[in-house]
Parts: structure tokens; C-alpha cells; sequence
């Protein structure tokens, strides 16, 4: 069974920085796209950012300049690299795992969650 794992949430001050990995275990394929999504309390889910097996990324446009993505193609691994943190960046971050079955179909596979808290 496929999992994804991941580490390095917690507790900043605003200005601090985190730095998020996830590791997929149990799999026999690599994942096309990886990234991260991110769900405060009382809001829907959101894309943070996402990173193709050719290179690509695409940021969300909160994050843009201050988060950087980056992935270990033979570790079917994901980081996320976050810098001036502030207070709204607080919620629970989602590793993802994208699989292309299809041109119209996707499997799609999700981390526990890791709770990151921007506070002073």
C-alpha cells in the first residue's frame, strides 16, 4: 500500500522558516506530480505548490517568492522549502502524489497531514 510521509511541521515565529519532506513508501512507481496543499480551520483546501517529474512547478500566488519546491525524482520524495513565514501560512500542509493513469485520469494520493503554526 502506498503512503506518504511527512515531516518537519511545527511551531515559528513570523520571519522564521520550515522546510516540510515527504517520502513515498510502498511503491512501485514514481509519482508524475508532487506537491503540497494546505487547509486552514474554516477554509477549503488550497494549492501551495506542485512539482513535475520534467521540472515544472507550479506555486500558488501566496506563496509565490517566499516558498520553494523541490523533489528527489529517485527517492519519490517532495520538500518544501518555506522562508518569511507570516501568521496566515498557519494550517495543516498535505503532501500529494499524482499518478497519470490516463491523458483523462488520475490517481491521486494523500499525506496524513502536518500541522505548521506561524506565531509570535
Amino acid at each position: 500500500q502506498v503512503q506518504l510521509v511527512e515531516s518537519g511541521g511545527g511551531l515559528v515565529h513570523p520571519g522564521g522558516s520550515l522546510r516540510l519532506s515527504c517520502e513515498a513508501s510502498g511503491s512501485t512507481f514514481n509519482f508524475e506530480i508532487m506537491g503540497w496543499y494546505r487547509q486552514a480551520p474554516g477554509e477549503e483546501r488550497e494549492l501551495v505548490g506542485l512539482k513535475y517529474t520534467d521540472g515544472n512547478t507550479e506555486l500558488g500566488d501566496s506563496v509565490k517568492g517566499r516558498f520553494t519546491i523541490s523533489r528527489d525524482n529517485a527517492k519519490n520524495a517532495v520538500y518544501l522549502q518555506m522562508n518569511n513565514l507570516r501568521p496566515e501560512d498557519t494550517a495543516v500542509y498535505y503532501c500529494s502524489g499524482q499518478r497519470i493513469l490516463s491523458p483523462s485520469s488520475r490517481s491521486l494520493y494523500w499525506g496524513q497531514g502536518t500541522q505548521v503554526t506561524v506565531s509570535s
